[in-house]
């Protein structure tokens, strides 16, 4: 898992590259895609249910799961870049958000603030805590910072396949809920919005908006749970 995890640190930076005003969301994929190609992984979301491209391309107001097209990429936007590899028969999966250029003061505070709320989750990623702990970190900075947390998409456990149990949830009481073990894997996951909570999926059965339009922000790593304290597996 972290040898897949590196080709999701790489596919992110490759992206980070990529992201330039002018550039298309489909030339975003096609940098994450080259990767993949030259590290010899896998992808796991080329395929998955019918998705049809190696990484979820979301600018601005799309929450999650936007498909790579010809959605041009203008400076000041904000872009959620997420994607995974697999490796040997192991997943990794993780997520960023791209500032293009110089963006609005909000949008900055939008992509820190939801930044910071995954580094207090990974942070409560250890031994004999509970999954409670986990949301109820991504909740405290979210709702200290006035901005609103989408609750419908979540977290999960991630190891021989992308989507295993458990579920991950951005909220919750602390103390509450399964109790974390010594080499179990979440991928953890906080999507913020700056209007309201409120989502929308679209026609395309995938992409999923802000329900009022506004600016939403996806940060996500794979984390073990260690006897030394929680890995992340997905950084550079």
């Amino acid at each position: 898992m972290r040898r897949a995890g590196a080709v999701v640190a790489e596919m992110h930076e490759a992206c980070e590259r990529a992201a330039k005003p002018g550039a298309t969301t489909a030339d975003l994929d096609a940098a994450a895609r080259e990767v993949l190609e030259r590290r010899g992984a896998r992808s796991n979301f080329l395929g998955y249910h019918g998705f049809p491209a190696v990484a979820c391309i979301s600018p601005n107001e799309v929450i999650v799961h936007g498909i790579p097209d010809d959605r041009v990429i203008d400076e000041g936007d904000i872009v959620s870049v997420d994607c995974g590899a697999i490796v040997e028969g192991w997943h990794a999966d993780a997520a960023i958000t791209i500032p293009v250029g110089t963006i609005s003061e909000e949008s900055q505070r939008l992509v820190d603030t939801t930044q910071a709320s995954l580094e207090a989750a990974i942070a409560q990623a250890v031994v004999d805590n509970r999954l409670g702990d986990i949301g109820a970190a991504v909740e405290g900075v979210a709702s200290a910072a006035g901005f609103a947390l989408v609750r419908e998409y979540v977290g999960h456990g991630i190891g021989t396949e992308m989507h295993e149990d458990p579920e991950v949830p951005n909220y919750g009481a602390p103390g509450r809920g399964m109790r974390l073990r010594a080499g179990m894997v979440l991928a953890i996951e906080p999507m913020l919005n700056a209007g309201k909570r409120t989502t929308r999926l679209l026609a395309d059965g995938w992409t999923v908006v802000t329900g009022d339009g506004s600016r939403s922000a996806h940060f996500e790593h794979t984390v073990a749970v260690t006897e030394n304290g929680p890995e992340v597996l997905t950084l550079p």
